[in-house]
């Protein structure tokens, strides 16, 4: 039997290792009215929370000026980190009520990430969809990928009647590597993503609570699995994936709940 030779065993180890670091992180946050309340303090938590990731996108960013000014604020939390940071958010969401206008944004490292084109809200659905999603496309070591970062109606407004137009969004855009991300109510294993997850998307979290309980019941603090990714899992493979549990840092949900009443989720993808 051939032996592997040292010079055999250094190049397996040295693609292993360039296979193990060839991957992007990507994390996705509700910031509950991101902009309205947020205390300089509580800007440097939620900086030193998503510091670690190569592309942040956030939820639930206030329509008026004050979300893009607290955006602002983040960023420059971020760039006394140790990476430059740049960012993007979008206009107001075209919800025909007023009071649930909002705006997303994407933050990314440059160094890490290369921002591809324009970011855009997608019109298609408009209508049908109260906030529409926020969508911008990134290149990973020469691959790219689409986030369609989201925040659905509330449970009681049916979300499933704004998420069953995700399944004709990669016929709109059979060239992009769709990956959808946010704030969905209601929970991954709900049919209305079946149609997605027969075309080969799979949710990065599974069982996985997301949102704040008001107090905690015996240790338990979270209430809802609402927050998560769909990937193409022919066009990605998910290497890992979780939450960030932020509120254990606080002697009290309620004062947790300043940052949000969700937690963040986070995922590293490798891209074929």
């Amino acid at each position: 039997m051939l032996q592997p030779t040292k010079t055999t065993l250094s190049l397996f180890f040295l693609v292993f290792s360039i296979a193990a670091f060839s991957q992007v992180s990507v994390c996705s946050w509700n910031l509950m009215n991101f902009g309205k309340s947020k205390s300089d303090t509580e800007l440097a938590f939620i900086a030193s929370t998503i510091n670690n990731y190569d592309v942040v996108t956030i939820q639930e960013v206030v329509a008026g000026t004050g979300g893009s000014k607290a955006v602002y604020r983040l960023v420059n939390l971020l760039n006394n980190k140790g990476f430059q940071w740049d960012y993007v958010i979008s206009d107001p969401t075209t919800s025909a009520n007023a009071s649930s206008r909002e705006r997303y944004a994407f933050l990314w490292k440059p160094s890490k990430v290369k921002k591809i084109g324009g970011s855009w809200l997608e019109q298609n659905y408009q209508e049908e969809i109260d906030r529409e999603p926020y969508m911008s496309t990134f290149e990973y070591k020469g691959k790219q990928f689409t986030i369609a970062s989201f925040h659905a109606v509330p449970k009681k407004k049916k979300p499933e009647s704004e998420i069953k137009y995700f399944k004709l969004l990669p016929a709109l855009y059979p060239s992009l590597h769709l990956v959808f991300m946010g704030d969905f109510n209601c929970g991954q294993s709900n049919t209305v993503f079946n149609p997605l997850k027969k075309m080969g998307y799979r949710t990065i979290l599974e069982n996985q609570k997301t949102s704040l309980r008001q107090k905690c019941i015996s240790n338990d603090c979270l209430a809802s699995e609402y927050d998560t990714m769909f990937y193409n899992a022919i066009q990605m493979k998910k290497l890992q994936s979780g939450i960030i549990p932020f509120y254990k840092s606080f002697t009290t949900l309620k004062e947790a709940r300043k940052i949000s009443d969700h937690i963040p989720i986070w995922s590293t993808f490798q891209l074929h």
